[in-house]
């Protein structure tokens, strides 16, 4: 007699005893539980004994299986005490299967993820259930059009504001090279500690970072070639500093 088989099915019947009895199963250290396992421990020990001589044992349909079955890998996770999740897992790929529209499929897939929910329209038809269902799928659906309008809106109210900036970038002929050309004609000063970075520029052989600094007057740069790097600081430009943000805001939304 295999003792881990008899255990787990007298584990899942005392479940579905308790779930059909009342609808709530109680803790499995109380002693109502324990009592009940004990019967169905038994029981299934009678079961197991009487299905010897025949070739296969019998199949326990109606018990919660002992492990989950393999779900898709985009199902949610179920979720509440194992044994109903076991139990649950059973019933959701069963009635997943009934259902015929792919839509309401993936929704009941990927939204009903209490244990308790497939348990109790375990024993609904299907075209109850459906009914059953009917209203909330209809709100999901609302709030999922409504959010849709809404990050399309966002997603139009972006993509307008990039193509303003790139319009604005483009007739004002702001290009990394001469943002370069605009740096190398100023003095270089010596350097002076960091502040935030305002702006990187990546020619063909260079690579400048330009950088505000304590000081409202300078900036400071990071100058890097093939032959190494040079820190310097400028005088600040409004007109270059404004050119800056500009197409870093078109090369940040591009």
């Amino acid at each position: 007699m295999d003792l881990k088989l008899v255990r787990e099915e007298a584990i899942e019947r005392t479940t579905r005893f308790f779930w059909e009895q009342s609808g709530s199963e109680p803790d499995q250290d109380s002693e109502e539980w324990e009592q009940e396992y004990r019967r169905q421990f038994e029981l299934a020990k009678q079961r197991q004994a009487n299905a010897r001589p025949r070739a296969a044992p019998p199949a326990t349909v109606a018990a919660p299986p002992a492990e989950p079955p393999p779900e898709p890998a985009d199902w949610a996770k179920l979720t509440g005490p194992p044994t109903q999740i076991r139990w649950a897992a059973a019933l959701r790929a069963e009635r997943i299967g009934e259902v015929h529209d792919p839509a309401i499929r993936d929704w009941l897939a990927t939204t009903w993820t209490r244990a308790k929910s497939w348990i109790d329209t375990r024993d609904l038809p299907i075209a109850v259930f459906l009914q059953r269902i009917a209203p909330h799928y209809a709100e999901y659906r609302e709030g999922a059009a409504e959010r849709a309008r809404v990050e399309a809106s966002e997603r139009q109210q972006r993509e307008a504001a990039a193509a303003e900036i790139r319009d604005a970038v483009e007739a004002a002929g702001i290009t990394v090279d001469g943002l370069i050309e605009l740096i190398d004609i100023c003095d270089r000063l010596p350097a002076v500690p960091l502040g935030v970075k305002l702006a990187e520029l990546s020619g063909e052989a260079r690579s400048l970072r330009v950088f505000e600094t304590a000081d409202p007057a300078l900036l400071m740069v990071l100058d890097k070639d093939a032959s190494g790097r040079s820190d310097y600081a400028i005088e600040r430009d409004p007109g270059l500093v404004a050119d800056l943000e500009l197409l870093m805001r078109a090369m940040a939304l591009s």
